[in-house]
């Protein structure tokens, strides 16, 4: 939120969205945590070249998962004009079969419906999708027992077990 924030306040032509800036985290710990971008190839397990990202989309003809190309290696300034356009290209009917096809992963955000919580649905043949749920001011207890409050968003990560267990998961989400 304090980097949005920060970014908004410098006047970018594009700031990025809440989507954007996790895209961007999660293609970093996807980096450490291969797996969770694993997929099945016959009978064995495929890991991709590069990390390309699935962004959920709610259009009028229903959700579409256009995918962000290449996001650990672009700037988060490329990633959010990536996500605008093809966002744009999905509500307004013109986005292309192309632009749906080589995710590894996906990001899905009902955080602005007021949503905290959710489990998201395995975008096939991806093995795990990350959920972000609304950001809201929550207590948090400090290390010298204070309490504070803080904005929280809830992660709702869904991954297939045939490829991870529980433990590998649950460290990308550390």
């Amino acid at each position: 939120v304090n980097l949005r924030e920060q970014l908004k306040a410098a006047a970018t032509n594009i700031v990025p969205n809440f989507t954007d800036i996790i895209a961007k985290i999660t293609a970093s710990a996807l980096s450490t945590h291969p797996m969770l971008t694993a997929r099945w190839a016959d009978a064995h397990l495929l890991l991709p070249e590069h990390i390309h990202i699935g962004i959920a989309v709610d259009t009028d003809a229903g959700l579409l998962v256009p995918v962000l190309r290449d996001v650990a290696t672009s700037s988060l300034t490329a990633i959010a004009t990536q996500s605008r356009q093809l966002i744009e290209a999905a509500r307004t009917g013109r986005l292309g079969s192309a632009d749906m096809h080589g995710g590894c992963f996906t990001i899905t955000n009902l955080g602005s419906f007021g949503i905290e919580g959710f489990t998201p649905i395995i975008n096939y043949p991806e093995t795990a999708i990350l959920g972000l749920g609304a950001i809201i001011r929550e207590p948090v207890a400090l290390e010298d027992g204070t309490l504070t409050s803080r904005q929280q968003m809830t992660l709702s990560l869904t991954f297939d077990h045939r490829i991870l267990d529980g433990a590998p998961a649950a460290r990308f989400l550390q």
